[in-house]
């Protein structure tokens, strides 16, 4: 059985720490790899091999590295089947789902080969007689990223194209769950032209993440996952000095008003709710049904979600495919059981799914709650499976007024027909993202993502100009030459005249 280890100054090394993580499919429930999984002393040399590949990517002009973007780019794109096939290998999602998260990466590294126009200052003439002032952007240094089991290509690639297109180099820790696309990725970069030493992977567990937080070279940290974890990136890296955006847990709230089209409000939910089996932070995982929408939605969900074809990923039939982990499983599972304990009404359960040739692997069917309530922790807790609460409220403002006092305001969306209550709607919510007649309101990679509240913390988005700004520093020049000095030494506040 093969060790993964891992991607460092541009080669692939094995793991020295003793100490190693199982991979499984968990479309089987078998292993079928393991990770080595780094100790203090290999982050550090991973750190070191990043530091020294920064001052000559830092120098290389903007414009040639985006054309090794641009060939990264081709790379992928050449590649594509493969790399799904490791994120279907490792995570389950369907190969389609699979391929659909690399294009939505592609889309940033697309956004990040602009980065000649994207990191250009500002000039202005004559802020004082015969000064000049103009401002710059340059990268930070050595930045990292820590992300989540779900999307192996995808968050990763929020993170690293616009660091190192910014001149930064870059430390990605990937989830030790689903390793694999995060190597595969690095190499992939080395092959379109990118110097060694600026895209470097580091397997491993809380030792790694706990050494990348308080690693003095490292002068930036990006993070994806839930929201306990996410807190403790966020106070841990601040601590230290570091910038730190974490992205954290969500449970985004679809409301469905009574003049929605109800067939295309029931396909938003079943594709919002159930894609990649729930494991989404912008899942849609709460369906608030205003007044009469309640019963007319519940009457097109139930077949739906009853008929939902589970599977193995590669099966080309398969809508939906395995949770992540046994341990995973049995969470969602639990919060099945908890949801019926606390009086929702369990319309569709998903617990009973045996799929023939596959009795090991990870599968839980489509589960719909209906009359859940606001007190319930199926309600406040984030599930991360393919659990659908159907909360019932009188009036538009009782439906907003849940979306507002939920702890979470990752996204969320709205299906209506009628324009006053979508703007309102798009005004007042207290998310970062939100959807008309959209599901799944995730930015395309020239606008930023990032939701409020405890989705987020930290004062930067991801990836698109708020990418930009996170992973450079301002500097402004002010300057005047010496024919335009003036005589004497001037003890006041200096003022542009």
């Amino acid at each position: 059985m093969k060790t993964l280890g891992h991607f460092i100054g541009g080669k692939a090394v094995g793991g020295k720490s003793g100490r190693e993580g199982a991979i499984y499919n968990p479309a089987t429930g078998e292993q079928q790899a393991s990770v080595a999984l780094a100790s203090a002393a290999e982050v550090d040399a991973t750190v070191a091999a990043a530091a020294a590949a920064f001052p000559e990517w830092a120098a290389t002009p903007p414009l040639m590295r985006a054309r090794v973007l641009f060939k990264f780019k081709e790379v992928l794109e050449k590649n594509r089947d493969e790399i799904a096939r490791l994120i279907t290998a490792e995570h389950g999602k369907t190969f389609e789902d699979a391929k659909g998260e690399l294009v939505r990466g592609l889309e940033v590294v697309e956004f990040a080969c602009g980065i000649p126009h994207l990191m250009k200052g500002e000039f202005t003439e004559n802020v004082g007689r015969n000064i000049d002032s103009f401002s710059v952007r340059q990268p930070l240094g050595v930045v990292a990223g820590i992300t989540p089991f779900n999307f192996p290509v995808m968050v990763p690639m929020w993170m690293f194209p616009v660091a190192i297109a910014c001149g930064n180099t870059f430390v990605l820790k990937p989830s030790e769950k689903d390793p694999s696309p995060g190597l595969f990725l690095a190499q992939l970069a080395l092959e379109a032209g990118l110097p060694a030493g600026v895209l470097n992977v580091v397997n491993g567990d809380k030792e790694a993440v706990d050494t990348i937080l308080n690693h003095p070279k490292i002068q930036a940290v990006s993070f994806v996952g839930s929201t306990p974890i996410g807190e403790y990136v966020y106070k841990t890296g601040a601590a230290s000095g570091k910038r730190v955006q974490a992205l954290c847990g969500a449970k985004n709230h679809m409301v469905v008003m009574p003049d929605a089209d109800m067939d295309q409000a029931t396909d938003a939910l079943m594709g919002a709710g159930y894609g990649s089996a729930g494991e989404r932070c912008m899942a849609i995982s709460v369906a608030v049904a205003v007044g009469k929408a309640g019963d007319a939605l519940m009457e097109r969900l139930v077949p739906k979600v009853q008929a939902l074809k589970v599977g193995p990923g590669m099966d080309p039939a398969s809508e939906m495919g395995p949770l992540v982990t046994k341990e995973h499983l049995a969470k969602v599972k639990g919060y099945i059981d908890l949801g019926i304990k606390e009086g929702a009404k369990l319309a569709v359960d998903g617990r009973g799914l045996k799929l023939q040739g596959y009795e090991n692997g990870y599968f839980v069917g489509g589960t719909l709650f209906d009359e859940v309530k606001p007190d319930m922790r199926i309600y406040r807790e984030e599930i991360f499976g393919p659990v659908l609460s159907v909360v019932r409220a009188k009036n538009f403002d009782e439906a907003l007024k849940l979306v507002n006092d939920h702890e979470y305001g990752n996204g969320t969306a709205i299906f209506t027909r009628d324009g006053d209550s979508a703007r309102t709607f798009q005004s007042q919510a207290q998310a970062g993202m939100v959807g008309v007649n959209v599901p799944i309101p995730v930015p395309m990679a020239f606008h930023s993502f990032g939701g409020w509240k405890r989705s987020i913390f930290g004062d930067r988005n991801a990836y698109g100009p708020e990418g930009v700004g996170f992973y450079t520093k301002l500097k402004t020049t002010t300057a005047r030459w010496p024919t335009g000095l003036r005589a004497g030494a001037e003890f006041v506040m200096p003022t542009m005249k």
